[in-house]
Formats: structure tokens, C-alpha cells, sequence
């Protein structure tokens, strides 16, 4: 079955996570995406171990399936004359350059829109091009930091602490991803292109759900909450004598039932714990005494219970545990190819679902096809990788 974005043609100059994130989302929907690395590669080909037998490490594995690969020496200018010649043709440039690299190149949006006023040109950056921060450079961990993240997780004991996955990175792939389809339904009417300007920090600061509005209504500065929550209760971590289970009681019936399972129904009707309003006043005692009823129960099946009677709940899976669970794999989210295997694309599609068509590429190799179909000659070819414009392997810096 072709996927919904068959027909669509995108050039994937970003290199790390974000920008190439963004572009594995649409490839994985049928895109025609080339990625297009510098002649050193993408760095991530060698942030492992592990590798595969072909030298690919797993984190580049996990974010460039479904695209082909090719390598080009921008800095020269007859690069970037082949990188015109792909953009003649192409929907979509996304791109993570250190803002003001593509102007002095003059591969800059104005310029680029004058040249192919269709063309949707993405960059995903730290920070943007102007502005006190315009400019710097960004990575998840450092964006976390400066845009309050790292404040809101953690324990009271342990302290402020990173949130465990590339969280901002990801989020800003996706919302360059959005981006782009916004621009691609919006060219319908206008015939043009458009810029889609993507940063780490905005994305980042739009996470900050419920600490904003809790900041902007009342003034409230977060706290540390560990596994618990500011704003409802219980919504916690509880012991069990198996996996752990965090349970949330999103309103009040939710609560009744809760305490029902765990064998003591009269908590439902304790002043201390009536509405959410009362139970936050009292979390330290509610949680206590839910502790208490958990302790001895198994935590897994224990949780399925809550769920099958309406309370919300999961117990801590490990992360092998989850690739392997059966519901794991009952949702497609575990994409086999090839010897490949990762996680799945999320957004499920009725008539046009995503797909594996093709395993990460080992860098360059699709670079001599590619140059053939826009029109380069055997010699031509030959020519541009003799002289380090065009790549095959890897230049050692």
C-alpha cells in the first residue's frame, strides 16, 4: 500500500536528531527522502556501541530508516550546485545548520524561495536566528536546562534531574514535521512555499504543561514532585511486592474505586480525602496509607485490574519489557527489516499506514544512483567523487 505522502520529494541535510526525526516521519508515510550528509557523516554513525555488522550504530539506525543516502561537500560551491540541481524537483528542505550557514552559502530561505518559490524549506535550531539566544548552539540536555525542564523532574531528595529521553529533540522533529504538512495543505491554495522555523527552545517551553498555566494563573513557582503530582491525587509511584505501579485518579470516582480494590472504601468518604481539592491538602497521609494497601499486591496483574475496572494505572516496565510485551507488538510498534529492528512510526493511518520499505543506509550509498536520476553522466559522477564534492566514504577529519 503507497503511503499518503507518496509523490512527495524531500531533501534531508540535518544531521543528529531532530531535523532527522522530522524527516523519518514523513519518509516512513512513502516521502521520497535524501539525506544528505557532509563528508565526515552524521555524527550519531558513531555514537555506540552498538553497531551492526555494517558499522551502523544503533542510534543513527533509529532515525534514518526509509531514506537513501547520499554524501555532498557543500562547502565547495560545486556542491552546492548538485544540491540545487536535487532541489529543483524536491517539496521539502529540512535542514539543522548553524543559523546563518545556509546564507553565506546562499542557500538562505530568500534566496532559495526566489529560485523555487514551491519549495518548503525547515530548519530546526537551538534557539532561532535572532533574539538574546539567537544563534547558539543546541543540544536536548543544555535546552532542557535553560528552558526549566530539568527544574520541574526530579525528587525533592535527589534534585533537579534530565528527563530520561531526547524529550525536546523529539518534540521538535514533530513539530517541523507539523510544520511542513501545514505549509504542504496551505501551498494547495497559494502555490507557495513557505519557511518553517522549528526550535529546541519553543518546543521545549510548549511542554510545560501544567507548570505554565499553573504560573500564569496563580503565580505558582513548580515544585518537585518526584513521582507524584502538583495538581492531582493520587497520581503516584506505589510499591508492590513485584514491578512498582503508578496509579492516577483523575477525579473523584476514580478514587472511590480505587479504594474499593484495595479492600478499604471507607478512605472515599474521609474529610481528609472527599474531592482531589482535599486529597492534595493531605497527599503525604493518602499516599501512606495507599502504600500500605499495595504493598503485598502483584504489581502487573494488579494494574490490569485497576484498568479493567476504570482506574487508571501501569506498572514500570523495563524497556525490554516493553518491546517485547504482546500489545507492543499487537500495535505494530516494532519494525522488522532486513536484520533491522526498531520502533514503529505512531501516527496509524486507516487506508494509507506507514512502513518499513528500506534499513538505515550505510553512508554514501546511494549517492551514484541519485546523481544518475538528476541527470549526471558515469563520467560526471566519477569526476565529482574524485574531486570531494560527491562522497562515497567517509573523509576522516
Amino acid at each position: 500500500m503507497p503511503g499518503a505522502l507518496e509523490g512527495l520529494k524531500v531533501v534531508d541535510l540535518s544531521r543528529v536528531l531532530g531535523g532527522p526525526y522530522c524527516a523519518q516521519m514523513l519518509a516512513d508515510h512513502g516521502a521520497d527522502v535524501i539525506k544528505v550528509e557532509p563528508p565526515q557523516g552524521d555524527e550519531t554513525r558513531l555514537w555506540g556501541p552498538p553497531f551492526d555488522a555494517e558499522g551502523i550504530s544503533a542510534y543513527f539506525a533509529g532515525i534514518n530508516r526509509n531514506k537513501r543516502a547520499i554524501a555532498l561537500d557543500l562547502a565547495k560551491p560545486e556542491g552546492r550546485d548538485v544540491l540545487l540541481k536535487l532541489l529543483g524537483d524536491s517539496d521539502v528542505l529540512i535542514e539543522n545548520f548553524k543559523t546563518g550557514t545556509m546564507e553565506k552559502w546562499g542557500l538562505g530561505y530568500d534566496e532559495l524561495s526566489k529560485k523555487f518559490p514551491r519549495l518548503i524549506h525547515a530548519r530546526v535550531s537551538g534557539f532561532g536566528a535572532d533574539g538574546p539566544l539567537g544563534g547558539f548552539p543546541g543540544y536536548d540536555a543544555m535546552v532542557q536546562a535553560s528552558a526549566g525542564l530539568v527544574s520541574v523532574n526530579g525528587s525533592p531528595d535527589g534534585g533537579p534531574v534530565r528527563i530520561g529521553v531526547p524529550v525536546v529533540d523529539l518534540s521538535t522533529g514533530m513539530n517541523a514535521c507539523m510544520g511542513i504538512l501545514m505549509c504542504l495543505y496551505e501551498r494547495q491554495r497559494s502555490g507557495k512555499g513557505q519557511f518553517v522555523d522549528a526550535t529546541l527552545y519553543d518546543s521545549a517551553i510548549a511542554l510545560h504543561q501544567p507548570h505554565a498555566p499553573n504560573y500564569f494563573m496563580a503565580g505558582l513557582k513548580p515544585k518537585l514532585y518526584g513521582n507524584s503530582h502538583g495538581n492531582l491525587a493520587p497520581y503516584a509511584n506505589f510499591p508492590t511486592r513485584g514491578r512498582n505501579i503508578v496509579i492516577g485518579a483523575g477525579n473523584d470516582g476514580q478514587f472511590r474505586k480505587l479504594v474499593q480494590m484495595l479492600g478499604k472504601p471507607e478512605m472515599a468518604d474521609d474529610p481528609r480525602f472527599r474531592t482531589n481539592k482535599d486529597r492534595l491538602a493531605h497527599k503525604a497521609e493518602m499516599e501512606a496509607e495507599l502504600r500500605a494497601l499495595t504493598r503485598d499486591r502483584d504489581g502487573e496483574a494488579f494494574a490490569n485490574e485497576l484498568m479493567k475496572n476504570g482506574v487508571p494505572s501501569g506498572a514500570v516496565m523495563e524497556v525490554p519489557d516493553v518491546m517485547e510485551h504482546p500489545h507492543t507488538k499487537h500495535r505494530n510498534m516494532v519494525w522488522a527489516k532486513d536484520g533491522y529492528r526498531n520502533v514503529g512510526n505512531p501516527v496509524k493511518l486507516s487506508r494509507t499506514p506507514p512502513s518499513v520499505r528500506s534499513k538505515p543506509g550505510t553512508f554514501g550509498l546511494d549517492t551514484r544512483a541519485v546523481l544518475a536520476e538528476r541527470g549526471y553522466s558515469a563520467a560526471e559522477i566519477d569526476r565529482l567523487i574524485a574531486s570531494g564534492v560527491a562522497l562515497t566514504e567517509i573523509r576522516k577529519l
